[in-house]
């Protein structure tokens, strides 16, 4: 993903990853010190062609291949869709032949962007997901969970998640959740943020959704979740390297007093960086 069209980076890379983009986007990285990445997977094996040309970039790079989303709902763009936990079984030993670090579930849809609160979708009911965690970890795995809303997070969580990414439309209850567990917490709220003004979506829902976001990384500060920079990268308008400068600058935004902001965030890195062993 490119961070501008979705589409086109699609066509880039239908067939066969573009080589000479991923060495770009390493570029990028590279340029602004950059060196661990943990990405998300995809459809089109580009991530197993990353994972073979970080190191010549000096990147630490962690990668699950791919995402495993319930057929009907929303992934394909990230990944491989099962319909029975035998399909899903059978995805994350894939995962394991392929090289992969780490297993990536979707139990929700995204964002819709139309209104302060809505999401795409449905989301994986409690019990799905606790044999998919469990079936990972057996495996020997951490799981990365894509999840939004609250009650999407608490079943996550409960669960065994090892990392909720995106959290959008939380509560007090399912950010104690978060702060309760060994769960790290990515928000990745450029996704939002870097929206703001561009007039692709109404802007006064964007702004009501940016305020939400706020808020609610103050709650969860203030209960002790434990964060982690990540930025979406390739998400529209979040460019690769500059996406995770702008995370920070939302952190800062949010928390502009905060002497041990950075500290703990790369506390919640370190804990990332342990699924290379792990």
């Amino acid at each position: 993903m490119n961070g501008t069209d979705y589409r086109l980076a699609v066509s880039r890379n239908e067939g066969h990853p573009d080589i000479g983009w991923i060495r770009h986007v390493f570029g990028e990285y590279k340029k602004r010190g950059i060196t661990f990445v943990r990405e998300g997977g995809d459809h089109y094996g580009v991530s197993l062609a990353a994972k073979k040309l970080a190191p010549e970039f000096g990147i630490t790079y962690i990668s699950p291949v791919f995402g495993i989303f319930r057929e009907g709902d929303y992934g394909r763009v990230v990944g491989n869709s099962f319909r029975t936990m035998k399909e899903y079984a059978e995805l994350v030993r894939r995962v394991k032949r392929e090289g992969g670090d780490f297993i990536k579930i979707m139990t929700t849809g995204i964002m819709d962007f139309k209104t302060v609160g809505g999401l795409t979708g449905t989301a994986l009911p409690r019990a799905e997901i606790r044999e998919m965690v469990h079936i990972a970890h057996e495996e020997g795995f951490r799981v990365m969970s894509h999840t939004n809303g609250a009650q999407a997070v608490i079943d996550a969580v409960e669960a065994g998640v090892d990392s909720v990414e995106h959290g959008n439309f939380q509560n007090e209850e399912s950010l104690a959740c978060l702060a309760e567990s060994s769960a790290v917490y990515v928000p990745t709220v450029v996704t939002v943020r870097n929206l703001i003004g561009d007039g692709r979506f109404d802007d006064t829902v964007i702004r009501g959704i940016w305020e939400g976001i706020q808020e609610n990384l103050q709650i969860g500060r203030r209960l002790g979740v434990q964060y982690a920079l990540g930025s979406d990268a390739g998400a529209y308008r979040v460019l690769h390297g500059q996406g995770v400068e702008d995370e920070f600058r939302a952190f800062r935004e949010a928390f502009p007093e905060d002497p041990d902001l950075i500290r703990d965030l790369q506390a919640g890195e370190q804990k990332i960086r342990s699924w290379i062993s792990g």
